[in-house]
């Protein structure tokens, strides 16, 4: 039986981007030595990491005076390092999930934060609208894409001051307006590798203005200069996103990840939207197209799990909705294919005729 994977992350990776990569797991570029057990500093490897960050150059069009590095540590250890290296009096964080608020917990050990709106009091069912943003902060911190409650900003806010984004589900599944950030971060286990490595990009110019001093290990400027080489980088995890930024580039870039999301995404949720047993658990205006929420009508609650049940038999996997929401998600990442959503609604559908 086939499977389609559904996993909100580690996540579903194009078939084409695992046998490569194992394939270089077993044989490094006809080295003899499996990639787990090169040195990072080979010669070999070094033209991965420079072809990585040119392929994430290119696909975003990242202006002059950016820095792209692959760390370690995901996207909960860039939560303390944003504010560690970037800022300086007071930053203004827009809380729109679990993720923005752990992000706004550690800011406040560092200085001043300003929560600009929150949507906490819905259990985080949209995206704040009409809210001001302070001119006086040294950046506004936002969460382009909140996995565990199905909403996204899926464009450029208009704010006065400069940006930086926790794009860990989202990354290179759109066009991106680089230049009005200082910082856009993304642990690759969402969207675009395997579990173990984070892709930074930063703003040179406002690297080394941090009033503090700052641990070497946890100072941007480290591993900028270093090229990400300072210390044993995640070697396996960086191949892997090597190999899904060709196949993304292959594939027509971030435009073309773009039009796929919203063509599987407008076919989920309008069966979301049509069939009795179902709806959708944000307002529709905020709606993700990487993680799609959706519970049993009240109606219907009892027929949860036998619904997880029949779409697990059908080889679904990965839709059980976070413990904190229930219901159902399904994530629709990059990788993610038209056949797989069709094959969940056909679930849908047949799971409705039946009851």
């Amino acid at each position: 039986m086939k499977k389609y994977n559904f996993n909100a992350g580690p996540s579903i990776l194009p078939r084409e981007v695992i046998e490569n990569t194992a394939k270089q797991c077993l044989d490094f570029n006809g080295s003899g030595l499996s990639l787990m057990e090169i040195s990072h500093r080979a010669k070999d490897f070094q033209p991965v990491v420079d072809e990585a960050v040119a392929l994430v150059k290119e696909l975003l069009q990242l202006p002059a005076g950016y820095s792209v590095i692959f760390l370690g540590g995901g996207a909960s250890l860039e939560f303390c390092m944003v504010p560690y290296n970037f800022l300086i009096k007071k930053a203004a964080y827009l809380n729109t999930g679990t993720w923005a608020k752990k992000a706004i917990k550690e800011a406040k050990l560092f200085g001043e934060v300003v929560e600009v709106a929150s949507s906490a009091e819905s259990n985080y069912t949209y995206i704040p609208k009409g809210w001001t943003c302070p001119t006086d902060v040294d950046y506004l911190h936002v969460t382009t894409n909140n996995t565990i409650y199905g909403t996204e900003i899926r464009r450029e806010l208009d704010v006065p001051v400069p940006m930086v984004a926790d794009m860990s589900s989202d990354i290179l599944s759109r066009p991106v307006d680089v230049s009005k950030y200082d910082c856009i971060y993304a642990g690759a286990q969402k969207n675009l590798a395997m579990a173990g490595v984070t892709i930074v990009i930063v703003k040179d110019e406002k690297l080394g203005k941090a009033p503090r001093q700052i641990p070497t290990m946890l100072n941007y400027q480290t591993h900028v200069e270093k090229g990400s080489m300072f210390n044993t980088p995640p070697v396996v995890p960086i191949y892997c996103a090597l190999e899904n930024l060709r196949w993304i580039k292959r594939n027509g870039g971030v435009e073309a990840m773009d039009k796929l999301a919203h063509e599987r995404a407008d076919i989920l949720y309008a069966e979301i939207d049509r069939n009795k047993l179902f709806r959708g658990t944000v307002k529709e205006e905020d709606r993700s197209l990487m993680n799609i929420c959706f519970v049993m009508n009240d109606e219907y609650a009892e027929l949860e799990k036998p619904f997880l049940d029949f779409a697990t038999e059908r080889g679904m996997v990965g839709i059980k909705g976070h413990r904190s929401v229930g219901g159902f998600r399904a994530s629709c990442y990059n990788a993610q294919t038209v056949e797989g959503v069709q094959a969940l609604v056909q679930c849908m559908k047949d799971f409705e005729a039946a009851h």
